[in-house]
């Protein structure tokens, strides 16, 4: 779940007190220039140096980003971390275009290509398993699991296994292995081995590491097999649809075990793992000033090295305190790259004015996230209000109600993208023609609200219940509409809402919470404790298509209020095809169907009416190079050692 941070806008005026600082260049020691930004709040004052004329010599590159990360231990830093983290370590496994890729593995194990496989072993009382909920627990009298992976279906009792105590029963176990690259070195010279992968396994899986244990606890063994393969087995009854990516990054045994004899605990506080680590990417660290930036040079080890890479010499990380703050930076002409994260896009209005003046690139694609309208068709009990969502036909006649494309060229100016599903259509799984698409079209919202009996009896141009199941007759439709207090872009969004649903005869009146309240769970969360009729919130998708988001066992309720499906929308037939496509492994026909399915029956059911993808957007200076960003991969900066500058 993404939480809305209120970012503050800087007007094109800024961009116009700026003009003299970005073009200024000088051969001369440069006099440093006061310009005032002029923003809403507080004056921000930027001291601009004039970039003096670049003479030949090593080409450097200054990204600025948000935040200065607070270590660079893989397994103890911070999310602030991880551009600078894919300059020293490349990989060790990139997710782009909603794939994997392979950096410093030959390449990633498949099923069909025999290096990941199942294995049959016995079981008895006493060992570790997975049971059919997906728990590791210790097998005993009673205990419920699935023998094969072919058969992974609780509801089906042929599928399920009752161990009786005492006879040993089989199982399968998942077996995958990975052979790194032959070449690849430690930038003090070492070569990287399949033993300092297993050094990374045994880090993060200790009890004094500050890391998920979720796959160390299904792992029945991880073990070098020679010099460059690794192996990880996991314990019977674990099927991992993610099995390629269960490698692990290595780290420097030799350094970190045997020279500095550090323990688990010690890495989470020595320099050489938090503020000078050494990987075997593009880049190794030369220095870091606290409070003001790290700066790297190129790593002449870098296994790429003979393909011309890294394409400048030397990077320098600048940081600031939010999105507006590294923008002002780089119209400053203090970096290359501008890199705002998440919430940048009520910048886009001066950003697209400053691109258009020549000052600097705009660099988008559409993100990961997907702004949408929840509906609440099955509330608590506590909750006391008409049923109005429990019809089908009501949640399609507004989504036939709501301009989304408006929303696209509000709020993102056109960069982003009318939603179906919740996953992108460039999504290789995205379900095409088995789709349905709700075009704007009031009338046939108004249309579809009248056939569910609702209808403006006294010419208000509120709609009123008449002969609605559950909903008192002249009930009027009257809904409210929780948003994100202090969210400038919900605040647009909601503003076409309530305008388009008026013009449906649909009344709203907007409620802003502030973040904290409106995702705290239930029940006293107005979202996730299921209080509510409309809200307004945005999804940050995983790997795979987020289907589960709306099954029935995922609405939050007594026991468990952390659930995801705030809608309360329960389905039998969706619930089977999702549940079915979360069970079968990817790249296998019925991974592809069930997926598509439960894609037809959402857009057929909108348990939520996906409004449009939110755009990820970067900022270069005209003459950088080679800079592009992708929708899924964490790091802006997964191909650092591509990018140059003219």
């Amino acid at each position: 779940m993404l939480k809305n941070e209120l970012v503050r806008q800087l007007t094109v005026a800024s961009v116009l007190t700026l003009v003299g600082a970005v073009l200024l260049a000088t051969c001369v020691p440069p006099t440093p220039v006061v310009q005032t930004v002029e923003v809403p709040g507080p004056t921000v004052v930027v001291t601009a140096t004039p970039e003096p004329t670049e003479t030949p010599g090593p080409k450097t590159l200054t990204v600025c980003q948000v935040g200065e990360p607070e270590s660079l231990y893989l397994y103890g830093g911070s999310y602030a971390a991880r551009n600078v983290l894919q300059a020293i370590y490349d990989g060790p496994i990139d997710h782009r275009s909603f794939d994997f890729q392979p950096v410093i593995l030959e390449k990633l194990p498949t099923l069909e290509e025999g290096d990941a496989y199942f294995q049959t072993v016995t079981v008895q009382a006493g060992d570790r398993v997975v049971d059919v909920t997906g728990e590791v627990v210790t097998l005993q009298q009673g205990t419920q699991v699935f023998p094969d992976h072919a058969c992974r279906d609780a509801a089906n009792p042929e599928c399920v296994v009752t161990f009786d105590g005492n006879t040993p029963i089989e199982m399968e176990r998942m077996v995958v292995s990975w052979t790194l690259k032959d070449g690849v070195t430690w930038s003090d010279g070492e070569p990287v081995t399949a033993d300092d992968s297993v050094y990374s396994y045994e880090l993060a899986c200790h009890p004094d590491t500050p890391s998920s244990k979720y796959i160390c606890d299904r792992t029945f063994s991880y073990a070098a097999a020679g010099k460059r393969t690794v192996v990880w087995t996991g314990l019977p009854g674990f099927v991992d649809d993610l099995y390629a990516t269960n490698f692990f990054s290595p780290l420097p045994r030799h350094l970190w075990e045997k020279q500095l004899r550090a323990t688990p605990a010690d890495l989470l506080t020595r320099v050489e793992s938090t503020r000078q680590p050494i990987g075997w990417g593009p880049f190794r660290i030369t220095e870091w000033v606290q409070g003001d930036h790290i700066a790297l040079e190129r790593n002449p080890l870098y296994f790429r090295a003979g393909e011309g890479l890294p394409r400048v010499d030397r990077l320098v990380f600048r940081f600031a305190p939010n999105a507006d703050g590294v923008v002002a930076m780089l119209m400053a002409g203090e970096c290359d790259l501008a890199l705002p994260g998440d919430g940048a896009e009520s910048l886009l209005p001066f950003l697209k004015e400053a691109e258009g003046r020549g000052l600097l690139r705009l660099v988008t694609s559409l993100s990961d996230q997907w702004e949408h309208l929840e509906f609440g068709i099955n509330p608590v009990a506590t909750y006391k209000r008409p049923d109005f969502f429990e019809d089908v036909r009501v949640r399609q006649a507004f989504a036939h109600c709501i301009d989304r494309q408006a929303m696209v060229d509000e709020v993102t100016l056109g960069l982003g993208q009318v939603a179906d599903v919740y996953i992108p259509p460039n999504h290789p799984l995205y379900a095409g023609d088995r789709l349905t698409r709700w075009t704007y079209d009031p009338q046939m919202g108004r249309a579809l609200l009248a056939e569910a009996g609702w209808a403006d009896g006294d010419g208000n141009g509120v709609l009123e219940a008449h002969n609605v199941t559950g909903i008192r007759a002249g009930t009027p439709f009257s809904v409210t509409l929780l948003t994100v207090q202090g969210d400038a872009q919900q605040e647009v969004i909601a503003r076409i809402l309530r305008a388009n649903l008026a013009d449906c005869g649909v009344q709203v009146t907007v409620d802003s919470r502030p973040v904290r309240d409106f995702f705290a769970d239930g029940p006293l969360g107005p979202v996730f404790g299921r209080q509510f009729d409309l809200a307004l919130f945005t999804w940050r998708n995983e790997v795979e298509p987020p289907c589960y988001l709306y099954l029935t066992e995922e609405t939050p309720d007594q026991g468990d209020w952390g659930r995801p499906n705030a809608s309360g929308f329960s389905n039998a037939e969706y619930d089977a095809v999702c549940r079915a496509a979360r069970m079968a492994l990817p790249g296998t026909f019925e991974y592809r169907n069930y997926h598509a399915e439960a894609q037809r029956i959402f857009t057929e059911q909108l348990p939520a009416l996906p409004l449009f993808w939110r755009v990820r957007l970067a900022v270069a200076r005209p003459e950088v190079e080679n800079f592009t960003l992708d929708p899924f991969e964490e790091s802006e900066l997964w191909g650092i050692e591509e990018i140059g500058r003219r």
